[in-house]
């Protein structure tokens, strides 16, 4: 069993949070929160299918050009080789899911 408070934690970016909730050689799962105003690099994955899931807040992602805003209990899916940005432009921090199979760290291009 795990949870956020038992997960490894990591930072990123301006002062963005990670939690590995599944970490194999074949799957990764991490709750990530991002503040309002913070915005991940524009890259992509050569071979990491990524899917990502709203908990709380709203996400703007950028996927090839087209900007698409989740809510809560929204998901979408990422295709490796597909570009990609992940915003919160909304006042509160967003929380979500992000699956990748296979696990996407250390195939990070930027784009």
């Amino acid at each position: 069993m795990i949870s956020r408070d038992s997960a490894p934690h990591y930072g990123w970016g301006e002062g963005c949070d990670g939690w590995r909730l599944v970490q194999s050689e074949a799957l990764s799962v991490i709750e990530e929160r991002m503040p309002p105003g913070t915005a991940e690099r524009r890259h992509l994955h050569r071979r990491a299918r990524q899917f990502f899931y709203v908990l709380a807040g709203e996400l703007t992602m950028e996927v090839e050009g087209l900007e698409h805003r989740l809510g809560v209990n929204d998901g979408i899916e990422i295709a490796p080789e597909k570009a990609h940005q992940a915003f919160n432009r909304g006042a509160n921090d967003v929380r979500f899911l992000v699956t990748s199979q296979p696990p996407s760290h250390g195939d990070r291009v930027d784009a």
